[in-house]
Order: C-alpha cells, then sequence, then structure tokens
C-alpha cells in the first residue's frame, strides 16, 4: 500500500451508549500490532508533519473532529476530517510508511485521535519537518 486509506467504521447504537468500531486483524489497512496509543491535539493546534520509515498508522478520531493532511514527496493525497459525532466522518485513516501527516484539532478543547501501530514506537523510524516544508490547505477538509 502506497497510499492512504480512508475505511468507514461501524456505529452500533445501544439504549445506555454506543459501541464504536476501531479495527479488526481481518480489516483492510491492518498492518500487524505494536502498540496502541493515543494523541491529544487542542482546538486550533496542528501537529506535524511527520513520516514514519516503517510504521502504519491507523488512526481514529475518539473525540472531537481532527483534521488530517497527507502528503507524498511533492503532492498532498488527502485532506480529511474525521469526528465520531459524525456518521459521515467516523472512519479510520490508515497511512502507510514513507508519507507525511500533519493533523490539527477542530473543536474547543482536547481532541483525541487512537493509533493502532503496526510496530511500537521507535523514535529512530520516523522524521518530522517543521510545519512550513507544506502548505496548510485552506478551507474545510473531507
Amino acid at each position: 500500500m502506497s497510499a492512504p486509506l480512508l475505511t468507514p467504521l461501524r456505529r452500533i447504537h445501544t439504549p445506555n451508549g454506543d459501541v464504536l468500531h476501531g479495527m479488526k486483524a481481518s480489516d483492510a489497512g491492518y498492518a500487524g500490532f505494536g502498540e496502541a496509543y493515543f494523541s491529544m491535539v487542542a482546538g486550533g493546534a496542528t501537529k506535524g508533519w511527520k513520516r514514519h520509515f516503517r510504521m502504519t498508522l491507523n488512526l481514529v478520531c475518539i473525540a472531537g473532529a481532527v483534521r488530517f493532511v497527507v502528503y507524498g514527496e511533492a503532492e498532498q493525497l488527502l485532506d480529511v476530517t474525521l469526528s465520531p459525532s459524525s456518521p459521515e466522518r467516523y472512519r479510520r485513516l490508515t497511512v502507510p510508511p514513507m508519507l507525511w501527516v500533519g493533523f490539527r484539532g477542530e473543536t474547543a478543547g482536547d481532541n483525541v485521535i487512537l493509533n493502532v501501530a503496526s510496530i511500537p514506537h521507535d523514535p529512530a523510524e520516523a522524521e518530522t519537518i517543521d510545519l512550513s516544508r507544506f502548505p496548510w490547505p485552506d478551507g474545510e477538509g473531507g
């Protein structure tokens, strides 16, 4: 896989609170399990640009709304906003290795992302560059 992948996720309504699907080993985009972790991004804050050399990211927004922008070496590949509050935006974003990703919190307060990573965190297998390297698109994504 060399392109980002968006996968719609199931939301199962129950009387006392919904169940939100995240990922199964049989899902498209699953590339093994290394660890699962949560990232928080404040409303209006932007994190990035980061790319992993070996890790596949499987990103699900579990609180708030988060806008993701993905670049190849020179071209924008994807601009999408994920949120559990909207059925059409409750999706998983799979980012394969060697793509640049940045993300921004779109709602006030903390916005929370779950990453089901294909390998355990290793600071030597990723690089981060200044946000000015690629333009952050204007307008609303996805």
